[in-house]
């Protein structure tokens, strides 16, 4: 597919997005519709292991285009829009069954915290401001940035950092619980890959994507649904070729030669 705010590069079975669109990668409605069909082709892509999000130069994603808000200022059908399209690309990543890293390199704010938020795993630079302004235009966060976070942290916590437009940085943000860690800028990639690499190395991806999806979506979802959702898993995965090889292997006290069917 042609790309214009975005580039990939695939190294190891993992594949490396870097949302690209100068001067602060913002979250065009252009911009978003293509991160929607380059996550929908990598999530398909059973050669690829997992996946990690950035941003180009000193920015994340700074938020939303706010010229496209001037243009819907008067017209709630156009602001449903800008909100679904959001929320889309932020289900899309979220739903993805391999694990998906978010590489916080600079700025991350608004539509961009939300974009981080709907990644499985996130670390940051100390110098990252990650924040939800949006009050600050007489707006919310509608990207999934009301619910997300307070799944992420706290209701409390949630309340604070919305109600007041605070940002954090990268420690701040890792005492709140909102990032895993926290890394230097030229180890940020280099550990989001070693990461990435712990996650999926050594194991079946038929039972990676099974965990990621309970996980995920037990979540979203009463805990008699969720556990309901992980006995279903379980047992089918009784059903697998690497099913069979992981007990096996372990029992003969060897390697497993998963073949992630």
């Amino acid at each position: 597919m042609s790309r214009n705010f975005t580039n990939l590069l695939i190294e190891d079975d993992i594949a490396i997005v870097e949302i690209d669109h100068a001067p602060a990668n913002t979250l065009s409605t252009a911009c978003i519709a293509e991160l929607r069909e380059v996550f929908k082709c990598l999530a398909n892509d059973d050669k690829l292991k997992a996946i990690i999000l950035t941003g180009a130069g000193r920015f994340f994603v700074a938020g939303a285009d706010i010229k496209e808000f001037i243009d819907a200022l008067g017209d709630d059908q156009k602001g449903l829009a800008m909100a679904t399209a959001g929320q889309a690309i932020c289900n899309e990543i979220e739903s993805v069954k391999k694990p998906v890293i978010a590489a916080i390199n600079g700025a991350c704010l608004g539509g961009g915290l939300e974009l981080a938020m709907s990644c499985h795993y996130r670390i940051a630079v100390s110098a990252a401001k990650l924040g939800l302004p949006e009050l600050q235009l007489g707006l919310i966060p509608t990207f999934g940035g009301t619910q997300r976070l307070s799944r992420i942290t706290s209701t409390a916590t949630a309340l604070e950092l919305i109600l007041t437009s605070k940002q954090l940085n990268g420690d701040e943000a890792k005492e709140a619980g909102l990032i895993q860690l926290v890394v230097s800028p030229e180890d940020l990639l280099p550990t989001a890959k070693t990461i990435a690499k712990a996650f999926v190395d050594g194991k079946s991806m038929t039972s990676i994507t099974r965990a990621v999806e309970c996980i995920i979506q037990g979540a979203n979802e009463s805990l008699v649904n969720g556990l309901e959702r992980e006995r279903n898993n379980f047992a089918e995965l009784f059903l697998t070729d690497d099913a069979k090889e992981g007990v096996h292997a372990f029992i003969e006290k060897r390697k497993p030669l998963f073949k992630h069917t």
